[in-house]
């Protein structure tokens, strides 16, 4: 049997892995800043992490939520006091798009209404009502397109006061930093609106933090950082820091009704286990300080190059738009200068590294970067 052939993917085989260092088959050393899609937090084979995974098997790795599972409400209880969100319920399941799909369908339970208003670039996940609220018809299969979701322009305050006008808007569901569309980060005036429009016409404001959450910006969740509330936050990525695991913070205006949202897998010991880790290694070690400060001298540094179009983003979710004639810049960091970076279509370099990324593994990269642009204004 051959794999399914859906990833275009790097001739390069990881075999082990320690902070934000990992290694080939080959023993090539290479500087990861991009976490295999900002899911690794804490950074890779962190001792804490491990112990707590090894310790959790020892004794059961699994059971359904047919039972009791005191993991659960001890991550529930460490989760709203990092966060910040101590008055919210949590439900656990298994992925960003699981998550997202929830929050949608929770916010339709909680006010009757069907019409979801996303935004162009936005990206929330593969499954059936996360792919249509994500803006890209080539992933898009037939079966998923409905009318029920409205694309708006990217911080467009006039287009969202006519949709809500307009429509019936049962949810809002918005990254407070675009991802894979960019790193866009949504400003705070807009955000707020959103606020303000979803409490005047009883719709649901689902901040998607997959990838923008739990500490990446500075602040545990982006939106944040501009003074709003939301009402479900969805979360993965991060969370377990490669375990799989995903879940939605739910306003307390929520109430719960036994079957209306469930999951075989979600919640189970060993997700838990990570996700406390992960939470307690953030705690012990200041890392939403550190990805604040580490990001904010990488992007001032990176600001300096004359050749980049624009850096955007908080934290460590950067984003350094580069010109067409620049677009080789990511491979040749990975190939020549052996570090992991991200792109976003058509030539934006994300990084998205651990949040315990050293201020020398910055240098390090920053100095790679300007080597590469460097060679690419000499002659040929």
């Amino acid at each position: 049997m051959k794999l399914f052939d859906v990833y275009p993917v790097n001739d390069i085989t990881i075999v082990k892995a320690n902070g934000s260092a990992v290694w080939d088959d080959k023993g090539q050393e290479y500087l990861d800043l991009y976490g295999g899609h900002a899911v690794i937090s804490i950074g890779h084979t962190h001792p804490h992490y491990v112990q707590r995974l090894t310790d959790q098997l020892s004794k059961i790795g699994f059971y359904s939520n047919s039972i009791h599972v005191p993991q659960q409400q001890e991550l529930a209880a460490k989760l709203g006091k990092v966060s910040g969100k101590d008055d919210y319920q949590l439900f656990l399941c298994n992925s960003g798009a699981e998550a997202n799909e929830n929050a949608l369908k929770l916010a339709s339970f909680h006010n009757g209404k069907k019409k979801v208003i996303a935004f162009r670039k936005a990206f929330h996940g593969r499954t059936s009502l996360a792919v249509a609220a994500t803006d890209n018809p080539k992933i898009v299969a037939p079966v998923n397109e409905t009318d029920n979701v409205l694309f708006l322009p990217w911080v467009d305050l006039d287009a969202l006061e006519i949709a809500f006008q307009t429509h019936a808007i049962s949810s809002v569901i918005i990254e407070g930093i675009q991802g894979v569309g960019g790193i866009n980060v949504a400003s705070a005036a807009f955000l707020q609106k959103i606020r303000s429009l979803c409490d005047e016409h009883n719709a649901v404001f689902i901040a998607d933090s997959v990838q923008c959450g739990y500490g990446r910006s500075g602040k545990f969740f982006s939106h944040d950082h501009a003074g709003v509330q939301a009402d479900i936050y969805s979360m993965a990525k991060g969370m377990g820091n490669g375990f799989p695991i995903g879940g939605i913070l739910i306003s307390p205006k929520f109430k719960a009704v036994y079957g209306m949202l469930g999951t075989t897998f979600g919640g189970n010991h060993l997700a838990c286990a990570a996700a406390l880790a992960v939470l307690e290694v953030m705690e012990n070690e200041n890392l939403i300080a550190n990805a604040e400060a580490l990001g904010n001298y990488l992007m001032d540094e990176l600001r300096k190059f004359p050749q980049v179009r624009e850096v955007r983003g908080k934290g460590l979710m950067i984003g350094i738009d580069l010109p067409e004639e620049l677009s080789h810049v990511r491979k040749e960091l990975l190939f020549k200068h052996h570090i992991f970076t991200g792109e976003a279509k058509p030539n934006v370099i994300r990084l998205l590294p651990s949040l315990a990324l050293q201020k020398a593994q910055a240098d390090q990269f920053l100095a790679a970067f300007k080597q590469v642009l460097e060679n690419a204004q000499q002659p040929a």
